[in-house]
């Protein structure tokens, strides 16, 4: 009996080739390919867009089980460049559920494949670091395979590349949906206590959910927003959201915004992203990590307390504790490999982590910052 003919083709730079069963859309795409460990929210990963110019491969390996629903996007369409999974989809075994994975992905021009050694390959990334890659998926199952390595070697990679503007919105927003909560599903805030601007890197709506469940009434602002747009809202705070891309680069034009606020005195908190771009704005530089921090599972250690908290990441970059200035201080650290957290300015309600609190997918340890975002706005009012 013949083996059935391969569908889709994952290139490395290096030169290997990794073949599978293809799903979701076909033609082709190049990406640096990133793992992530959570066991839950596939598609909450494949809409954050933190996850823009990346190909996710999932270390869980049952995918598609439960389908998608709308009320799992973290933005209207997927934003990774693809997935890479070791068991093919199931049909949707979920009361949820609304449409299978693998039809979602065609229907949004995503690009997937099936039945690879996901653990290989994910010895692969930690020991080499995250490596470019070229994915096609060709039902007839043709492939080039030279000119696959040679699109992934041509990749330009994330270092030195702004995503930020490719995924924030293109005007303002007001956001009042909160969290949701069974059996109702979303809420809508109806008592704001606090106005805060979000700038928009890349933001996952589940933050926005958080903030506006803390009693703040969001106003959402493109990444490129300037001080003087930002102050015309009169915030009572300011969040800087999560994003892709290298944050030096983004960094151009959103540092000397966010010193302009800076010196304003008022609260600001800062998510993934933003926490890298408010660790630029105080002095400090940031770093390419070999492989990064991607899953639902990661253990923080807060510094201040002693607690150990267990956390949702999705970054590449890191802060580089070292170069923080006087009067900044280190308030949270990874307990995998001791890279830089979170981060606070002495005396002043301005603090930022490099985590997700809003999890989407995974735990809620951290949701305390929300609200410890809103007290700070709460007392600077009083």
């Amino acid at each position: 009996m013949t083996e059935p003919r391969p569908t889709a083709c994952l290139a490395l730079a290096d030169g290997t080739l990794f073949f599978g069963t293809g799903f979701g859309a076909t033609g082709q795409t190049t990406a640096e390919l990133c793992f992530n460990t959570a066991m839950t929210g596939y598609q909450e990963i494949m809409t954050d867009p933190s996850y823009a110019g990346q190909i996710v491969t999932f270390t869980f390996p049952h995918i598609g089980n439960v389908g998608v629903n709308p009320d799992d996007d973290e933005t209207g369409d997927p934003v990774a460049a693809g997935m890479v999974v070791k068991w093919m989809p199931t049909e949707p075994s979920n009361w949820r559920a609304v449409q299978p994975l693998s039809s979602w992905l065609a229907s949004r021009g995503r690009i997937a494949i099936g039945g690879l050694d996901t653990r290989r390959l994910t010895r692969a990334i930690r020991q080499a670091g995250a490596p470019h890659v070229a994915l096609a998926h060709d039902p007839d199952g043709n492939f080039d395979t030279d000119a696959l390595v040679d699109a992934a070697r041509k990749f330009v990679g994330l270092e030195g590349m702004d995503l930020a503007k490719e995924v924030t919105c293109a005007q303002s927003y007001r956001w009042d949906e909160t969290r949701w909560n069974w059996p109702e599903g979303f809420g809508t805030l109806t008592e704001p206590r606090h106005k805060v601007v979000a700038i928009d890197y890349g933001a996952k709506r589940n933050i926005l959910r958080c903030l506006a469940s803390a009693g703040c009434d969001v106003t959402v602002l493109p990444a490129t927003a300037t001080a003087e747009e930002v102050l015309a809202h009169e915030p009572d705070g300011v969040f800087l959201s999560n994003g892709p891309g290298d944050p030096a680069a983004t960094g151009s034009y959103a540092v000397p915004m966010i010193q302009t606020i800076l010196e304003k005195d008022l609260p600001v908190f800062g998510i993934c992203l933003g926490h890298q771009m408010l660790a630029l704005a105080l002095g400090a530089k940031t770093i390419k990590m070999n492989h990064g921090h991607h899953g639902a599972n990661h253990p923080v250690k807060d510094l201040e307390t002693g607690k150990v908290e267990i956390t949702s990441m999705n970054h590449g970059f890191a802060v580089d504790a070292q170069t923080l200035p006087k009067g900044v201080k280190e308030t949270h650290t990874s307990l995998f490999d001791g890279s830089n957290c979170g981060i606070r300015v002495e005396n002043k309600p301005i603090f930022s982590v490099q985590y997700h609190p809003e999890a989407s997918p995974g735990p809620q340890d951290s949701y305390y910052l929300f609200d410890r975002f809103a007290a700070a706005m709460q007392e600077r009012a009083s």
